[in-house]
């Protein structure tokens, strides 16, 4: 499902300490290695996705993004049916995405973002911006800034489109 480098166990629960958000990786819809370490010097927005959820026109938006601001920004989605709105395969998720949104920025497969099996970058934000980074729905945005950290979170319901989300994306890469 997902692999780490350079991780520390934490006491003796099976979550993983991770010391910095460049050494995460993530295994792509196609079952190839996503390393954020290639992502060094940009912006990353991560956001967990769905393809049967009433927020999932937001793709639109998070593809004009990518389209936009791609010197200085990745966007990469993260598929999850932790909240029942993702059923399909790998292959189903990116069929959909490429046929309904002309997607083609990095998708991870599909994972968990929350409990205990959550992806160590959700278990990271947690640890490194607080509570407000995990995901309460689909389409849960993280902005991760270019020194690894985050910038900041947003819940579901703002736009990617939203004045203040383009706002700091644009602060963010001008930092």
């Amino acid at each position: 499902l997902y692999s780490c480098v350079n991780v520390n166990k934490k006491n003796d629960s099976n979550k993983k300490a991770i010391t910095s958000f460049y050494n995460l990786e993530a295994t792509s819809v196609d079952g190839d290695q996503i390393k954020m370490s290639n992502f060094k010097d940009k912006n990353i927005l991560i956001v967990n996705v769905a393809s049967k959820c009433g927020y999932t026109p937001q793709y639109k938006d998070l593809q004009t993004l990518s389209d936009k601001y791609k010197e200085n920004l990745v966007v990469i989605g993260i598929p999850s049916n932790n909240f029942k709105q993702e059923p399909g395969s790998n292959k189903e998720i990116k069929d959909f995405c490429e046929t309904n949104f002309n997607i083609d920025f990095p998708m991870t497969e599909k994972i968990d973002v929350i409990g205990n099996n959550a992806h160590p970058f959700f278990n990271w934000a947690k640890e490194n911006h607080g509570k407000s980074a995990i995901p309460k729905w689909n389409f849960h945005k993280i902005i991760i800034g270019k020194d690894g950290k985050v910038a900041d979170t947003f819940t579901s319901i703002t736009k990617p489109s939203s004045e203040r989300f383009i706002n700091l994306i644009e602060k963010e890469i001008k930092n």
